[in-house]
């Protein structure tokens, strides 16, 4: 699984992990759901997650499309706006549970956060 949160939006530590925690969350459950066979490997074989930073929003919508492509789960995260971003801003988006060489073979260009 990789998250991919925007920097553009200079968000808190805090506010950080819990929009990452939103994404691994929402993504586990639609695979748990989706794809079974693969949910049960991630779950079996540590739950893997890496947490990369992308630049702005384009960067979020173009992940999404080629994952789009691929058939890999992905949901794009956005917030509710309590605290500091404004109500419907898109924070983040998690990808996966997938194969690693195809997660990385596309995210494997950005930056860990």
């Amino acid at each position: 699984m990789v998250i991919a949160v925007r920097r553009d939006l200079d968000l808190g530590k805090g506010k950080i992990a819990a929009q990452v925690a939103h994404a691994a969350v929402s993504c586990a459950l639609i695979s748990m759901k989706k794809n079974k066979k693969i949910f049960r490997e991630w779950i079996n074989t540590g739950q893997k997650k890496v947490v990369i930073k992308v630049d702005n929003l384009d960067e979020i919508y173009n992940l999404k499309r080629k994952f789009d492509e691929l058939k890999i789960i992905n949901e794009i995260i956005v917030d509710a706006g309590y605290t500091q971003i404004d109500p419907g801003t898109v924070t983040c988006i998690g990808i996966g549970p997938a194969d690693d060489d195809v997660l990385d073979g596309i995210t494997g260009k950005y930056h860990l956060l």
